[in-house]
């Protein structure tokens, strides 16, 4: 019976010290974000070609597409591009059917005939060489240049330096904080990040082969520049000097 109440009363007397024994501080801290952006000129391309082939049938549709695009993919082995820097993406054989118009307002659906569509893809391992490998395709016999893509061939690199200049701007921006508040700026407690890269879409206008036929001056491109974005937020601890 002593024993349990000297245990009682160690335990009542203990309590209120625990009590008085001040909370832990939370950590004093800096919240930065920050933006690193890379500029990099583009190493490669991306062509959307396509074959657009009509007919009275879908037999003859088909045909006639299938004409057409073996005359594209000649004129690309013949500039040494061949699968896989060239494969197909979509193949379509669609009727058309009759439109309204001012004398049949209401037309009964009528088929009027077929449309078949071939799109590929051209992957161009140079810049210099996109402006050529269009006229190829054109006077092969595509008549639709749908979209052309400029591309890195080694993206995370651009996103890694990217993230690089965004930490350290972010560090250093800390740093002015810290000084200006009086305290010295310790180590970063918490730390998130993202990137943004996409190649540089540039649309095609759809041409017609029987325009593109005679030898024009070789289509000219300018490729530009690709951004590369890093976005970072850091949590920063702040030390007394």
């Amino acid at each position: 019976m002593r024993t349990v109440l000297m245990s009682v009363l160690m335990a009542a007397t203990a309590a209120p010290l625990m009590a008085q024994q001040p909370a832990e501080k939370p950590d004093r801290v800096i919240n930065v974000n920050a933006v690193g952006t890379v500029q990099r000129a583009p190493e490669k391309a991306v062509i959307t070609v396509a074959v657009e082939s009509n007919g009275a049938t879908a037999q003859a549709a088909a045909q006639a597409n299938a004409t057409k695009m073996d005359a594209v993919f000649a004129a690309l082995r013949r500039i040494g591009i061949v699968p896989p820097k060239v494969r197909t993406i979509a193949y379509e054989l669609q009727p058309q059917y009759q439109q309204p118009s001012r004398e049949n307002p209401n037309p009964s659906g009528r088929i009027i005939g077929y449309r078949a569509i071939n799109m590929v893809l051209v992957d161009v391992d140079s810049i210099a060489r996109v402006g050529s490998v269009i006229d190829a395709v054109v006077t092969g016999g595509a008549n639709r240049v749908a979209n052309l893509s400029f591309e890195l061939r080694d993206a995370e690199s651009a996103r890694l330096e990217a993230l690089r200049l965004a930490v350290a701007k972010a560090r250093a921006e800390a740093e002015v904080l810290a000084t200006a508040a009086g305290q010295r700026l310790g180590p970063p407690l918490n730390i998130s990040s993202s990137s943004y890269y996409e190649p540089r879409q540039m649309r095609m206008q759809a041409m017609d082969m029987a325009v593109a036929a005679p030898a024009p001056p070789p289509t000219p491109i300018e490729a530009g520049t690709l951004t590369i974005t890093a976005n970072v937020s850091i949590v920063f601890k702040m030390e007394d000097r």
